[in-house]
């Protein structure tokens, strides 16, 4: 667990680093300058050109994690693997993109009277596809190779930087819209360019393929798999963008975009495990190669233990300060209404993260074929339940289909996973986390209501107090609340960290 550990971490600070990017862009650039149409319009097309990217991928990410151990040789820059995961993604590109044009009229027809500017642009979704999916290509290729730092970085601030930049010339009257969309897919192709140097420095890689190495068993069954996620990528890479898509369509991108802020809050609950996962992934494939069920037990029970601590730890952190962030937002009354689908979408984050681990041992064990049928209900399920509860709740209807889809996927795809490979990501430490974070919530009740908000009151409502006062309660309560982790001894890991940075040189854990 110790590189698993040490490049989460590093990945985590990526990630974070990237939100404080992406915080000042979103919250205050975007709902402060831009229309609310053109917010949505951003979103609308950012999940567009992702859906494409993930189809057209055809499953090389996790197919990539799969069969790497068979071509893993340092001595050899691992028989060309890497030249085979350019190919696949580019025969998929070619023909999901010839799919595209096919249905464009059916694409029009749905999105013309609710969010015609999103038709105007929906061309350029092709190329910001393209470069999405090849930065994501590179990055798995170093995610194979244990390093996920800089590619972290490049996704998580190097885009957001470059956004942000785009997003000012905007603003400034330097370019028009036609040039700030086609900006967000410079910036997509600028992160491929860095994320592809990189691998080079690395001198680990070869584009020379060795057609010689791939056995007829080897070739026989990455064609299955790959003819497998890629019928499975149909069906399941709609699911992020499905609300999105949804919304735009019944309600316009004004309401999009005020899902899109109460949407980019709910991501930052999933973000640590965007490293976790990444790190954490090879290893789970090379223990289920080896038949290693123990290794792959300790591991999945590891990363869902510690996604719902940090998981947990930003929703409670968001949703009891959440009044005062929209009081603060600039135009916040605009997008105040996106405060239950934060609760909402928050929560359906957490269960992803926390459980997707599971999906993960699936993918990689001989039962994988599986998921096909439990990511179709998923989808189904999504698409009857945004269809029937939009109508009647709004975008607050799309985030209770969020919920209640994954919900309903978890339940069914982790009791397969229990039965088939006898592992489980749950253990009795989740029920103390979750345990301790009611625990602050109530302390966090009674904070306001009987001491914060009389200490409001006595001393007049300004908004500087608020803010102190805001600081100082959840300070307090996070405190507390890794306090008690660290008394219970339910994380030999975060014991470690905790000990290190008070300077306990012994691990009482």
């Amino acid at each position: 667990m110790g590189i698993v550990v040490r490049q989460s971490i590093k990945g985590t600070i990526m990630n974070y680093l990237g939100v404080a990017v992406g915080f000042i862009t979103t919250f205050f650039v975007m709902t402060k300058y831009l229309t609310q149409e053109e917010v949505g319009l951003t979103r609308v097309m950012a999940d567009a050109a992702l859906l494409l990217s993930g189809l057209a991928a055809m499953g090389t990410n996790t197919s990539a994690m799969r069969y790497y151990p068979y071509f893993k040789d340092k001595k050899s820059r691992d028989h060309g693997f890497f030249g085979w995961t350019l190919i696949v993604p580019a025969i998929g590109f070619i023909i999901f993109t010839t799919l595209f044009f096919v249905f464009k009229d059916f694409i029009i027809n749905k999105f013309a009277d609710e969010s015609p500017l999103f038709v105007d642009y929906m061309y350029l979704v092709i190329p910001m596809a393209f470069f999405m999916m090849y930065m994501t290509v590179f990055e798995t290729n170093a995610n194979l190779l244990m390093r996920i730092v800089i590619p972290k970085f490049v996704r998580e601030v190097g885009v957001r930087l470059i956004t942000l930049g785009d997003y000012i010339l905007y603003i400034t009257g330097v370019i028009s819209l036609d040039g700030m969309v086609i900006g967000l897919c410079l910036a997509y192709l600028i992160a491929t360019l860095l994320n592809i140097i990189y691998l080079l420095c690395l001198s680990k890689i070869s584009f020379k393929i060795e057609p010689g190495h791939v056995t007829h068993w080897l070739r026989k069954d990455f064609m299955f798999y790959t003819l497998f996620l890629t019928v499975a990528a149909v069906v399941g890479n709609i699911i992020p963008s499905i609300n999105t898509f949804f919304i735009s369509a019944q309600m316009g991108l004004a309401i999009t975009g005020i899902y899109t802020i109460a949407s980019y809050m709910a991501n930052l609950v999933e973000m640590p495990y965007r490293s976790v996962a990444a790190i954490s992934r090879p290893i789970i494939s090379q223990a289920m190669k080896d038949n290693d069920t123990q290794r792959a037990t300790e591991m999945c029970k590891s990363v869902s233990l510690h996604q719902l601590i940090a998981g947990a730890f930003v929703f409670f952190i968001i949703w009891i300060n959440i009044d005062l962030f929209f009081e603060l937002l600039p135009n916040g009354e605009k997008y105040a209404d996106g405060k239950w689908v934060f609760f909402l979408l928050g929560l359906a984050k957490l269960v992803n993260s926390s459980m997707n681990i599971g999906a993960t041992v699936l993918s990689y064990s001989k039962w994988y074929y599986l998921q096909l049928i439990f990511t179709a209900i998923l989808t189904i399920s999504a698409i009857i339940l945004n269809n029937k509860l939009i109508p009647i709740w709004g975008m607050t209807g799309a985030a209770w289909s969020s919920i209640i889809s994954f919900s309903v996927y978890y339940l069914l795809l982790l009791s397969m996973i229990m039965w088939k490979t006898k592992i489980s990501p749950f253990s009795w430490k989740e029920l103390v986390v979750v345990g301790i974070i009611l625990l602050l919530f109530v302390l966090n009740w009674l904070s306001v209501n009987y001491i914060s908000q009389s200490i409001i009151d006595f001393n007049g409502c300004g908004v500087v107090l608020k803010i102190v006062e805001a600081m100082l309660r959840t300070g307090i309560l996070v405190i507390l609340g890794l306090g008690i982790i660290y008394k219970t001894k339910i994380s030999k890991e975060i014991n470690e960290i905790i000990n290190k940075i008070v300077g306990t040189d012994s691990v009482r854990s």
